[in-house]
């Protein structure tokens, strides 16, 4: 049988892996002048592979659609992708989160075994291969796929063509969104395509102040103040940018938000805000304590003078701002009132969301093939026969920490040997 695959990622590649050791004649169609694009920059260059949970957890971990991948998560698992990388060479390790990186730290190792593992199995690799239209002819048992067409007007023949081209985030590498033309010009439903796993926009007053500051081990909530309802909490990183603010916690945190109906008319009206926990090791009571003993070592020195041991330097300054005790005020004339509202500041530090920012700088793209479409335990479309869909392309999005990659292999693999 021949396959065709269009996409060089990793759910390309994990895709024509599979089909070709499936027994099949494999062709993978690359639009760029190399494989892996996207995969080189994947957890800042380091490529987080996966998660060390267990696959139940995986579900869990992703709030688009995640049902769907249950019969793809039990047929290539974690363990799966870690094995084939061994056997290529390559160890791994696992760091905070349960996150799994290459002992190298290095993106280009992973790329390394994929390309190894497509030589091995003798897939036949065209790059700048850009793919116009793909050809579907209607028979006695309805629609299947019959070809290919390159933009150069090439035309190549499939008895089964795998769709792997990705969303639309980070378009440079490639993730320009034609596999949903393709998709919708044979007649499947695109969810439309938002960014998920994205920076959210901030009112910048405060944000700019702290631009480049990274807290950790903070606890973050999103909270719909006309509903006083908690969209997402979570512990960990973040980080404050000229625009608002990111880091894992962050962009976690988008996946949930961009489902809150009605999302952009309360962005709009600046119903949604970030409350940052500064210190959750402590309770309030323990807090206040704390800085009452701070309090006491620095009494005769200005309250601007006094905070070094409690907060980042560049935070000093936006606290006593939003405190509103005067910064020249000695330590030992703040009153218990101030103080308590300085605790009740550090353990709710405020930031109004305004946005996302946009789909090209997500991490990955919520929305895309309806799953409804696609047979969970093939990934072949329910529309037409021989055409297959793998990774980003379909209608599914995790948390940062690997699990959108692994969708990518285990969605890539099912595809590949359905």
């Amino acid at each position: 049988m021949k396959v065709v695959v269009i996409g060089g990622g990793p759910a390309g590649m994990m895709s024509a892996i599979s089909a070709a050791k499936s027994g099949n004649e494999v062709i993978l169609l690359e639009k760029n002048n190399s494989l892996g694009r996207k995969l080189l920059i994947t957890g800042k260059g380091r490529c987080n592979i996966t998660s060390s949970l267990e696959m139940s957890e995986f579900i869990k971990n992703t709030p688009g659609n995640g049902k769907f991948l249950y019969s793809a998560f039990e047929s290539f698992t974690n363990q799966d992708i870690i094995d084939m990388l061994k056997e290529n060479g390559l160890e791994v390790k696992q760091e905070r989160g349960n996150r799994i990186f290459p002992v190298t730290d290095k993106s280009q190792s992973v790329l390394d075994c994929f390309e190894n593992e497509l030589k091995k199995n003798k897939v036949k690799i065209k790059t700048n291969s850009e793919v116009a239209h793909i050809i579907i002819k209607t028979n006695v048992d309805g629609k299947k796929v019959d070809s290919v067409e390159l933009i150069s007007g090439e035309k190549i023949k499939a008895d089964k063509i795998i769709l792997a081209t990705g969303g639309k985030s980070y378009p440079k590498t490639g993730s320009t969104g034609d596999g949903y033309r393709f998709a919708e010009e044979v007649g499947h439903t695109i969810t439309p395509p938002k960014a998920s796993i994205v920076p959210l926009t901030a009112e910048t007053n405060i944000c700019q102040k702290l631009q480049g500051l990274s807290l950790r081990n903070v606890k973050i909530e999103l909270k719909n103040i006309d509903s006083n309802k908690k969209i997402y909490d979570d512990f960990g990183e973040m980080l404050f940018t000229h625009f608002g603010v990111s880091g894992p916690t962050i962009l976690s945190s988008s996946a949930h938000l961009l489902r809150v109906k009605n999302i952009d008319e309360l962005l709009k009206n600046e119903k949604i805000k970030l409350y940052i926990d500064l210190k959750p090791a402590l309770n309030i009571e323990e807090l206040d304590n704390r800085i009452r003993r701070d309090f006491e070592e620095f009494k005769n020195k200005e309250f601007k003078n006094s905070l070094d041991k409690l907060l980042p330097k560049k935070m000093i300054d936006t606290v006593i701002d939003l405190s509103n005790i005067s910064p020249t005020k000695k330590v030992n004339e703040i009153t218990r009132e101030e103080r308590q509202k300085l605790v009740n500041l550090l353990k709710n530090f405020e930031v109004k969301i305004t946005g996302f920012r946009p789909i090209e700088e997500a991490i990955v793209t919520a929305g895309g093939v309806s799953v409804k479409e696609i047979n969970p335990k093939t990934m072949e479309s329910k529309l037409i026969n021989g055409l297959y869909f793998a990774g980003e392309i379909i209608d599914v999005d995790s948390y940062t920490g690997g699990f959108n990659l692994q969708i990518a292999y285990s969605t890539g693999f099912v595809a590949g040997c359905s």
